[in-house]
């Protein structure tokens, strides 16, 4: 029996941190159940050089990501998402655009790595520790039976992953 690949999206605001972290987490840990993408509401236009230092360093890939919209998935052409998370609590208070497909979704947030502060030590620190946290998230996601537990049971999981070590508050939206 061929098993089912799903689609994940990974949002964030600039899509230069967080999402490409997780993007290339599930990429690798997924072991080809999954197909991991990421986008921003407000693309910063650039991949922050800390996000792919890390990543190199715990040997994932590095490669090929860009920042880039989240109007890409919202396309008709786009793959169909199967779960939308939003790593960020600035992406999760924001009006998202309609995900053909009707995705589940949940809220992910973590502290921002770019936002730290000080020497270069620093800030290479915050982004191993966003890592750690997306990858603790990546793994009890990736080791759920997707296929045999129920809509219901799958959103509550997604909800209690959310809010595991790490977890932000998202902001409401300014609406």
């Amino acid at each position: 029996m061929i098993e089912r690949v799903y689609n994940v999206l990974f949002l964030c605001t600039g899509n230069s941190a967080r999402s490409i972290l997780a993007e290339s987490i599930l990429t690798k840990d997924g072991r080809g159940r999954f197909r991991a993408f990421s986008a921003g509401s407000r693309p910063k236009g650039a991949v922050n050089p800390f996000a792919l230092k890390v990543l190199r360093s715990f040997d994932y890939p590095a490669e090929g990501f860009r920042s880039k919209n989240w109007e890409e998935f919202a396309a008709p052409d786009a793959p169909l998402m199967d779960f939308v998370f939003t790593v960020c609590d600035n992406a999760a208070g924001e009006a998202c655009p309609v995900w053909p497909g009707q995705p589940m979704t949940a809220h992910w947030g973590i502290e921002d790595p770019a936002a730290a502060e000080g020497p270069d030590i620093q800030k290479e620190a915050a982004f191993v520790t966003a890592f750690r946290h997306l990858k603790n998230r990546i793994s009890i996601f990736t080791a759920l039976p997707i296929g045999s537990i129920d809509k219901l049971a799958l959103g509550t999981r997604l909800v209690e992953i959310g809010q595991l070590q790490g977890a932000t508050k998202p902001r409401p939206s300014a609406a």
